[in-house]
Formats: C-alpha cells, structure tokens, sequence
C-alpha cells in the first residue's frame, strides 16, 4: 500500500481548499443565463480589471474558451488561424476549431523559449490576392506560459511585436493565457539574485497587446473548476452568445466563481514558491544519471526531461516504479516525461520525489527521502 501520493501529472489536480469551499457553500447566487450571477460578476469584473480589458465571462473550461475566442474573431468558415505547432490549441482540444468552427489551423513552428519567430509568422498570412485558393488569415494565437516548450514565458516585448504585425495586416491577436499569472511572477532568494527567470511583469501588461485572452483559473490558481475570458465589450457579447450555443451556460454559476474569487486572493502570491520548488527539483534531477534536462531553462512550475538510452530504466518502467512509490508523472513520449509543480507540492515532497527517482535509476536510497 502507497503510503505517500505526489501528483506531479499536472497543476490541475489540486484539491478545493477549505476556504474554497466554504466560499461556495455560502454564495451569492443568480441565473447567469436569463440575467447575471452576482458572484459570477464579481468574478468577470477582478478579471477584466487584472488583464486590463473591457470585459470578461466565465466559462467552463479553457478549451471552451479558446475554442469561443478563436470562433468570434473567425467568425466566417474557411477563416485561417496562425499558432504554433506545440500550441494547446493545435494539439490538445481536439480540433475544436475545424471541427466545429470550419477555421483552419496553419501552424510556425515553436521555438524551444516557445516563440514563433515573427518574419515566420508573417511569411505564414495568406495574401488576399489569392483568396480564391486560400483560406483568409483572420487570427494569431500565442500561448503564454508555453506549456509544451516546458512553460517558457513570452515576454511582453515579444507579444507586442506580434501584436503590431497583426495590426500591420489586419489581424486580431489572441493569447491561449491557461498559466499567465506564472509569467508575471519573479522569484529573488534573500540576496536579491534572480534565482527564476519568470518575468516579474503584471498580467495587463503581458495582454496589452492582445484583442482577447483566455486565463484559466484550475491550474496554477488551483480553483476546482474553469477559466476566464476577457476582451472588449463587444467580443464579450459575441462570446456570451457562443457559450450557450456550445453549452457553456450555467445557471447559479456562482457557487464556481466563490472558489475563483478565493484561489485569486489566496493562490496568486503561492506561484512564486511553485516557481522555487520547481527549480529546486529540476537541478536534483539534473543531478541523476540517466537523465538529461536544461535546469537553466526551467522559468516557471514545469519540467521535462528526458531518460537517456542506456538508463537503467525505460520512461514507460521508470514511470511504472515511481508510480509504486506514490510518485504520479506524465509521460510524454517514448523518452521523455513531465512534471508540474502546484501549490499542494511541499519541499519535502520534491525531496522524497528527487529520492524515489535517483533509487530507481540508480538503485541508492537515501535516507534522507522521507
């Protein structure tokens, strides 16, 4: 019997809080769809204030809010998106976008810091001239914190050269920001020596060039359910729209948004020593043979590394003999595998994780990993 679970998997798996909780039990509650939910409001409006737009919804989750974001600004079938190849979008919400939204996706590549490189991007616009063999470019999407480039952090210097080139051909601009608040974070150890390389930059800043976001709130912030999108009053409009044709609207939503509310007071400022725990297990695993991982690049709560050939484990048995010890990751191809660092990951549980892991590959148990 495990006696010790550590869900490294994914910052989603976080158990509501008990503030969380009782902040459900006691909200204030309304019909979202035939009015407005006063909890769901308040929710709307400390975000749009946050990402500085407009406007904002709730929605159920952020690939509901991607997929509304993407259909209102392509709001004609055979409109053409540009994102990256390792994008969320692209990859992991099903081809929402073509199969219900008839947008086709033209992918750039993603750079290992999770850039696109912009003369790439804009070598990618569809000429109008040819619009009768062409889809019609109409949208830019960017992911900040890039997820699958090990969450790289786009800098607002980067989103706004993006954001000028959409302006430039009439473009709109929307960011996929599930983990944005773990952009905005810096962490300084007691010298004031940057010891992560997140940007230390406010959320608005990081969106100020963009016509709409999507901000999720059951990852990083660890609320139990959903995500935010904002934009301009009108987009927002559209988007209220789209989510009940999609099946997005709820009733007493509120019940949702106390535990949002909760997990944006209580959870923002707790990113900062995800950041740190996630440094700290990067470098200890950087330390095990057998594995290989650029520490240097880990900025915010995500890992990947990869299990050399010749390790004394496979990813597949390696991930099998962790899961033995309570050890939970995600294994994401044949040789390589995910970690991600949440509020509910405390020191000690990276030590026995680092423990867990240098036993199985190297067969030395330390006493140390409680």
């Amino acid at each position: 019997m495990v006696a010790r679970t550590v869900d490294l998997r994914s910052d989603t798996v976080t158990k509501p809080t008990a503030a969380m909780r009782a902040a459900m039990a006691n909200a204030e509650v309304a019909d979202d769809v035939l009015d407005y939910d006063p909890t769901a409001l308040r929710l709307e409006t400390e975000m749009a204030k946050v990402t500085g737009k407009e406007a904002a919804l709730f929605v159920p989750s952020g690939t509901m809010g991607n997929l509304i974001s993407v259909l209102v600004h392509c709001n004609i079938r055979g409109s053409e998106v540009i994102l990256g190849n390792n994008s969320h979008i692209h990859i992991y919400e099903n081809g929402g976008i073509s199969t219900i939204g008839g947008v086709h996706p033209r992918t750039v590549k993603n750079n290992d810091d999770g850039t696109m490189d912009v003369d790439l991007i804009e070598a990618a616009i569809r000429d109008p001239r040819g619009e009768i063999v062409y889809p019609t470019t109409r949208l830019i999407c960017l992911e900040n914190t890039q997820a699958n480039c090990g969450g790289r952090c786009l800098s607002a210097e980067y989103t706004d050269k993006v954001g000028e080139l959409a302006k430039k051909h009439g473009l709109k601009l929307h960011i996929d920001g599930a983990r944005i608040f773990n952009a905005s974070i810096v962490i300084y150890d007691p010298k004031k020596i940057i010891i992560s390389q997140a940007l230390g930059v406010p959320v608005h800043r990081l969106l100020q060039a963009a016509d709409s976001a999507s901000v999720c709130l059951s990852k990083g912030l660890g609320a139990p359910v959903g995500s935010v999108i904002v934009g301009s009053k009108s987009f927002i409009a559209r988007a209220r729209i789209l989510r009940k044709t999609l099946g997005g609207g709820m009733r007493q939503v509120g019940i949702l948004c106390a535990a949002a509310l909760v997990a944006l007071r209580e959870n923002v400022p707790k990113l900062e020593d995800d950041h740190k725990k996630a440094k700290m297990l990067a470098e200890g695993l950087n330390q095990i043979k057998g594995l290989r991982l650029n520490a240097a690049a880990v900025e915010t709560n995500i890992i990947f590394f990869k299990v050399l050939e010749g390790a004394k484990l496979t990813a597949e048995k390696l991930c099998k003999n962790l899961e033995q010890h309570g050890i939970l990751v995600m294994q994401e191809s044949p040789t390589s595998i995910r970690v991600v660092i949440h509020h509910q990951i405390s020191e000690s549980d990276v030590q026995y994780t680092l423990s867990c892991f240098k036993q199985a590959l190297t067969g030395v148990k330390e006493e140390n990993g409680n």
